[in-house]
């Protein structure tokens, strides 16, 4: 019963609607302890949105009625078939990414490989994920789990407490992991894009883990290209039974859009205080794929994300499958 109650409340409290994260509500026992020179990187700017930039193309101003209407600070959308930018909003605006920051994470894990490993819980990881509550997995310490089923706890749930034993394993040590972070950005020329720590929680400030929209849909492009990382955003829950070396985990995905919208296919949600909800998100339909964000579409109304990246994909499923003609969207 008590793995029950803790997986099934792990779950819950990821998707609620009400959490508050902020650095000051942390106690500072609860961050890594720093070891070796802290991950070096430009200064965050994160400056007011400007004027809305044109669209590489002729697209209609998604925002100028509350019925198809993108609610969110910055914003694009592109056709991944294709490589096309479809639509965009301040792409290049850096904004704090929350959770978002996660997809990275599973990426490094991924391109290491093996994700048959086996990886054991430790009491730190615990405590983490329990200082950042809403966001944790509910690991038990002295667990014995894959790397996948790591992943999945990191992706569905949100879990900072998976976030923390893959990067202390991987790094090796937290601050080796977010170095590999950072390199893999500058590799997929994500080039105002940088992480302070391994889930994009406001720690050292709000704003020291930051990109933009367009960086973001780069890395949602190339992580999708990847069959272990599809296959699991696109789970809406995850059980895992209970084995001599485990407990059992029932996980749930935060991504909404998962079983509301016919053809999502994942990929990740996010937020904080300075970040506001956000999500990063994919569907396929007719041999067609897109992929967008939106960031900061609201504090306070979780829903409007979905709502916001809803009407990015009904206006870009029926934009590319009117222009017919290859050549037709715009640049990126």
């Amino acid at each position: 019963m008590r793995a029950v109650s803790r997986c099934l409340a792990a779950a819950a409290a990821a998707c609620a609607a009400a959490c508050v994260l902020t650095a000051a509500a942390i106690p500072a026992s609860a961050f890594p302890a720093p070891s070796g020179p802290a991950p070096s990187g430009p200064a965050p700017s994160i400056p007011a949105p400007p004027v809305p930039p044109a669209a590489a193309r002729a697209a209609p101003d998604l925002a100028s009625s509350p019925s198809s209407g993108v609610h969110a600070a910055a914003a694009e959308l592109v056709d991944a078939t294709t490589g096309s930018l479809l639509w965009s909003r301040n792409a290049n605006v850096e904004h704090p990414m929350a959770s978002i920051t996660k997809v990275m994470t599973a990426l490094v894990v991924i391109q290491a490989g093996d994700l048959n490993r086996k990886i054991r819980v430790t009491e730190a990881a615990e405590q983490y994920g329990q200082a950042y509550d809403p966001g944790e997995a509910g690991l038990y310490p002295g667990d014995l789990l894959t790397a996948r089923q790591l992943l999945e706890g990191l992706l569905l749930p949100s879990g900072s407490d998976a976030a923390y034993l893959l990067a202390t394993t991987y790094g090796p040590g937290w601050r080796a992991f977010v170095r590999k972070m950072n390199a893999t950005a500058v590799t997929l020329g994500m080039t105002r894009t940088h992480f302070a720590n391994f889930d994009g929680l406001p720690w050292p400030t709000e704003y020291t883990t930051y990109s933009t929209a367009s960086d973001l849909v780069k890395l949602g492009e190339a992580a999708m290209k990847l069959s272990a990382f599809r296959e699991i955003v696109a789970q809406q829950s995850h059980w895992i039974g209970a084995t001599s070396q485990h407990h059992h985990y029932y996980w749930k995905n935060t991504n909404l859009l998962l079983g509301s919208y016919p053809g999502a296919i994942g990929i990740k949600t996010g937020f904080t205080l300075g970040a506001g909800y956000c999500l990063l998100f994919a569907a396929e339909r007719d041999q067609i794929e897109l992929i967008g964000v939106v960031l900061d579409s609201t504090k306070t109304e979780p829903d409007l994300r979905f709502t916001a990246a809803t009407n990015l994909l009904n206006w870009g499923f029926a934009d590319v499958q009117s222009q017919g003609a290859v050549g037709q969207a715009g640049s990126r």
